[in-house]
């Protein structure tokens, strides 16, 4: 029994295997035929695309071989014009040439009768040349035995002549080139200056350098005072400031050389009678607080001043001395009021010439900067301040404008005159500076005394106020060329000896009168 089904499991798997191989075989023959009907399939796309491809390649080829021709052609054909344009330039040089040397040769023969034209009229010349000097030559002597001069004598006598008339004429050529100039820049100057001025108006000055400290009775001056003077000099030694108190009634004097000095006195002094209590310890307590105030106040002062002129934040150090020009004065005037009227000046003048209106604005405010420590430092004020700035940095354009403002050293750029401008505008103009009654009359007679020590002066007068000199000279003495030269050398014998704002005009009058009576 289990042999049999042993056998039968044989006989179905040997009939499941004839199967499966059959069925295999059947599969086998139907993908080989199916890969069969595809590669042929294949075969004749690679074939229609290998048609596609060579007809276009020939078309290609055809497209591009007629696109060469044509472009060869269009060669052959612009290198064909540009022969024929060539040849046609050759021509007409050829044709040029010919003409110019048929012209030359034309001109030559010209030239050639030109030149014995020449050579005969330069015999001629030579000839004549001859006859004048053999002429010249009796006419010297004829004149010798005349005048009974040599022709050494004749030729010295003439030459001074010459001289004269020479002399005239360059004095009437430098007279008409100076009105001519003077003219022409004044009214430029005039306009430009007219219209800073009438752009900027500035105040008129009002303040003085006198520190008086008001009292409320004469009872204070002994409290000021103290007993055996020890509160004033407890005062004097704190600030450094002299005080003065004397018959006045209701005020003492505060004098001192520095002006931050004087008002820190003022102030204290101010504060100390408010309060009543006046004795060393208190004195020096006040004067402590209102120095240290005064320090925040005078860079305050000075920020304002540069914010006033337009100009970006500045050095502390160059701020501060700024604000220490609040607290001085030149014949009255306020010197930093004076530099921000100044800035303004400058910068207008500027505009007007197309020139940078900032780097104007800048010089004319710190032109004066070295007013703030000149008593400190030896040297001139302009001086004094553009080393102070060019030890801060500030840019060598501004340097010079402030160091040349004065005149002390070579003006290197415009800058430095516009700031002497607007300089001098600013203390020249009405309402701007109070003078002495002495001083003012010293200038005048010392505008008088420099004219009357020239030759030929006869009488000087200065009037409108010193701002004209009018000069009377002896007509027999002077002549009218003379004038001029006289005229100028008492210009700059004024600019060298004196110090006067703006300017002075010098009139020379020359008067001849010729009287006769008929009878």
């Amino acid at each position: 029994m289990p042999s049999e089904a042993w056998l039968l499991s044989a006989a179905f798997a040997a009939v499941g295997a004839g199967v499966a191989y059959a069925f295999f075989r059947v599969k086998e023959q139907a993908l080989r035929a199916e890969l069969s009907v595809r590669e042929r399939e294949l075969t004749e796309q690679v074939r229609r695309e290998a048609e596609s491809a060579r007809v276009q390649a020939r078309l290609t080829a055809q497209e591009e071989s007629s696109r060469w021709r044509a472009d060869q052609d269009r060669d052959l054909e612009s290198s064909r014009q540009r022969l024929l344009a060539s040849e046609g330039r050759v021509a007409e040089r050829e044709a040029t040439v010919g003409r110019q040397m048929d012209r030359l040769a034309t001109l030559e023969g010209e030239l050639k009768v030109r030149q014995e034209s020449v050579d005969a009229a330069r015999t001629t010349l030579d000839r004549e040349r001859e006859e004048v000097r053999r002429l010249s030559e009796e006419r010297r002597s004829q004149l010798e035995r005349i005048s009974h001069l040599n022709a050494v004598e004749a030729r010295t006598l003439l030459l001074k002549e010459v001289e004269q008339e020479a002399a005239t004429d360059a004095v009437n050529l430098t007279r008409h080139i100076l009105e001519k100039a003077r003219t022409g820049a004044e009214d430029q100057s005039r306009r430009i200056i007219a219209t800073a001025i009438q752009r900027y108006a500035g105040k008129h000055t009002f303040e003085t350098s006198t520190a008086t400290v008001a009292l409320t009775g004469d009872e204070m001056k002994g409290r000021i005072i103290g007993r055996d003077g020890r509160n004033i000099r407890a005062f004097e030694n704190a600030t450094g400031i002299t005080v003065l108190v004397d018959d006045t009634p209701n005020a003492v004097v505060l004098s001192g050389f520095d002006p931050v000095r004087r008002e820190i006195a003022r102030q204290s002094m101010e504060r100390l009678i408010l309060d009543g209590r006046i004795h060393p310890t208190r004195i020096e307590e006040v004067v402590a607080a209102v120095s240290q105030e005064m320090e925040g106040f005078i860079l305050r002062k000075g920020e304002e001043a540069i914010y006033k002129a337009g100009q970006p934040p500045m050095n502390p150090e160059v701020a501060r001395m700024l604000g220490r020009l609040h607290f001085r004065h030149s014949y009255s005037q306020n010197v930093l009021d004076h530099s921000i009227e100044v800035a303004h000046l400058a910068g207008l003048m500027a505009a007007e010439l197309g020139e940078d209106t900032a780097l104007a604005r800048r010089s004319g405010l710190l032109h004066d900067i070295g007013k703030a420590m000149s008593h400190e430092i030896e040297g001139p004020h302009a001086i004094v301040g553009a080393d102070f700035l060019k030890r801060l940095g500030e840019s060598p354009v501004i340097v010079n404008a402030v160091a040349s403002h004065h005149d002390e050293v070579p003006h290197e750029t415009i800058f430095g005159i516009l700031v002497a401008a607007a300089d001098a505008i600013s203390a020249s103009r009405p309402g701007s500076r109070s003078e002495g009654m002495t001083t003012y009359l010293q200038r005048l007679e010392n505008l008088e005394r420099i004219a009357l020590d020239f030759d030929g002066v006869e009488r000087a007068f200065a009037i409108q106020a010193g701002r004209e000199l009018r000069v009377v000279v002896k007509p027999e003495v002077v002549d009218d060329r003379e004038s001029v030269r006289l005229a100028r050398d008492i210009a700059r014998k004024i600019e060298d000896q004196l110090l006067y704002p703006g300017q002075i005009r010098i009139t020379v009058i020359r008067e001849t009168r010729c009287v006769e009576y008929a009878k």
